[in-house]
């Protein structure tokens, strides 16, 4: 089943909660480096995730973006709860 853009930018924020090299996050979400990209973008961005370090780059996700996490957590029940 193909996961929605919402569904991948919740395994992210999650991920990131602890900082999280590009490489974890990739293997944590099952997706590719080319596709992990236009995310981390985005996220960072929405200033939902930030970024530190040099050499590993880690991301985190920032409170902001734990609040986000939170509202698609509930979103995620509340679809459960339909089927």
């Amino acid at each position: 089943m193909k996961r929605s853009r919402y569904e991948l930018l919740r395994c992210i924020l999650e991920t990131c909660i602890e900082p999280s090299t590009k490489t974890r996050i990739v293997y944590q979400v099952n997706l590719n480096f080319h596709t992990i990209l236009p995310y981390l973008d985005s996220l960072i961005k929405a200033d939902l995730i930030q970024v530190s370090g040099t050499n590993p780059i880690s991301y985190h996700t920032t409170p902001k973006g734990l609040e986000v996490l939170e509202h698609l957590k509930a979103i995620k029940l509340l679809i459960a709860d339909l089927n």
